[in-house]
């Protein structure tokens, strides 16, 4: 489809990618082509006109939850995982600047040397200049992921849907299908099911935030070349999470 003729399905969103999809094949760490070409996929985005705050993960490069649990104290293991995120933040605006796109890194955590505070209005005004938004630092809160800093950014911009960008998986399924053959894949699905049935989405609390602001949650295979725009046409395979 030309791109001047596809109406977008929504105007504004909220992209969430984890730390290991900036990775690539490495197992750890920053892979540049691959954080290249996610950035070439929102480039895509962004030229339909549609606004686009993004979260990015830290578990490519230390994840608060697996330093605990090799006895580090939780809070700072948090606040490393959280200082990830930025790193993985300022990766993405260089890959995104390189594409044309200005694009601003809103921290959690004061960093002013590179990154802006987070402040809800001058971030909603970026957006209507047509900036791309990438929240990092996640809540700037430990004992919080950055799902839920998605879930809480993407309802604080007036987001109208979250779009979860997975590896190896197109959507959601009712068990994983990379040790199930029989695994069904859902085109809907409802939060409350999401949360009794416990399906690999997001973290409860962030479930339980989009239900309660109406927020829909698709989730869609990032490793798909044109996936993230598709999604935006009303194509592709995907999950819907909604009421």
């Amino acid at each position: 489809m030309p791109q001047d003729t596809v109406a977008p399905s929504f105007k504004r969103v909220m992209l969430k990618i984890s730390g290991e999809a900036l990775m690539g094949d490495q197992g750890f760490g920053l892979h540049p082509p691959t954080v290249q070409r996610i950035a070439a996929e929102v480039k895509s985005v962004h030229d339909l006109g549609v606004e686009i705050c993004m979260v990015i993960g830290g578990g490519n490069i230390f994840r608060g939850l697996s330093g605990s649990a090799q006895g580090m104290e939780r809070t700072t293991a948090d606040y490393m995982g959280m200082i990830a995120t930025v790193m993985n933040a300022l990766a993405m605006q260089s890959a995104l600047e390189a594409e044309g796109i200005h694009t601003r890194v809103i921290s959690a955590i004061t960093m002013n040397e590179v990154a802006e505070p987070y402040i809800r209005r001058r971030a909603v005004r970026h957006l209507e200049k047509k900036r791309v938004c990438i929240f990092a630092a996640g809540t700037g809160n430990p004992y919080f992921t950055t799902d839920t800093a998605a879930a809480l950014r993407a309802n604080e911009m007036s987001c109208e849907a979250i779009l979860m960008g997975k590896n190896g998986v197109d959507g959601v399924y009712d068990k994983d299908p990379a040790k199930h053959d029989d695994a069904k894949r859902y085109d809907t699905v409802s939060y409350d099911d999401v949360l009794q049935k416990r399906l690999a989405v997001m973290d409860a609390s962030a479930i339980a935030l989009a239900r309660d602001n109406n927020l829909p949650i698709i989730v869609f295979s990032l490793d798909e070349p044109g996936g993230f725009r598709g999604i935006l046409a009303g194509e592709g395979t995907y999950t819907r999470v909604q009421g």
